[in-house]
């Protein structure tokens, strides 16, 4: 264990759950063990060789999905996305991060956005260079490192941001907003956001016949806003 002790905590930790869920799996095989149970015992060893061994966090390499499943009762910390962010100073602000999963930001130019009027805050984010505040810059990179995204829903009276994981089809996405529009699906109705701003309404982007039609294949994309048809 001793190279685990020198990387992170949550390796150490893991290193010892898996440890002893193999002394159990070692107990019970004892009256029998069938081929799931062999394929947990043989994940968890690939797992504790990994953890002995390296210093970083994330998934062994080599590990396939089904594999993964065996273990994932487990819900170990070192599997989890990392993400290091960084308090630097606003010359720093811009420059390259070689290392994954890093993040940088300016405590300072936060305190100073956080002081200036909203109308002054995106004149004074272009004079330094960046796009947005590091509190949405953030945001955006933890959403990343999880895998997640947003789509949006608009109704007469609000508009909701949805959060999905990459990947999701336009049923799945539907099914946040309402179990009953993953059941009966029919297709989504699908906008984008800058078209829509340029058109200037919903019924200015369907005359320009940039409102489009998706059927229950279509992977969603982040900044989707969706209209879902359904029948239940």
């Amino acid at each position: 264990m001793k190279a685990a002790l020198l990387g992170f905590p949550q390796t150490a930790a893991d290193l010892e759950l898996v440890e002893k869920r193999l002394e159990r799996i070692a107990r019970e095989k004892k009256a029998g063990q069938d081929a799931r149970q062999a394929l947990e015992e043989n994940t968890l060893q690939k797992v504790k060789a990994h953890l002995e061994t390296e210093l970083k966090v994330g998934t062994p390499p080599g590990l396939e999905v089904h594999e993964i499943e065996t273990i994932r009762s487990l819900e170990l910390l070192s599997f989890k996305p990392l993400l290091w962010v960084y308090n630097v100073d606003e010359d720093q602000l811009q420059a390259a991060d070689r290392q994954e999963g890093a993040f940088r930001v300016s405590c300072l130019i936060e305190k100073e956005i956080m002081d200036l009027d909203p109308a002054e805050r995106a004149t004074y984010l272009s004079e330094i260079g960046v796009n947005a505040s590091g509190l949405d810059r953030l945001n955006q990179a933890a959403y990343e490192a999880l895998g997640l995204m947003s789509f949006y829903t608009v109704g007469q009276d609000e508009v909701r941001a949805w959060t999905i994981r990459r990947g999701a089809t336009a049923p799945a996405a539907g099914g946040k907003v309402h179990t009953d529009i993953e059941r009966g699906f029919i297709r989504a109705e699908i906008m984008r956001y800058d078209e829509l701003m340029e058109a200037g309404s919903e019924e200015a982007l369907r005359a320009q016949g940039k409102i489009q039609l998706k059927g229950r294949d279509y992977i969603i994309v982040d900044g989707d806003i969706c209209h879902f048809r359904f029948n239940v």
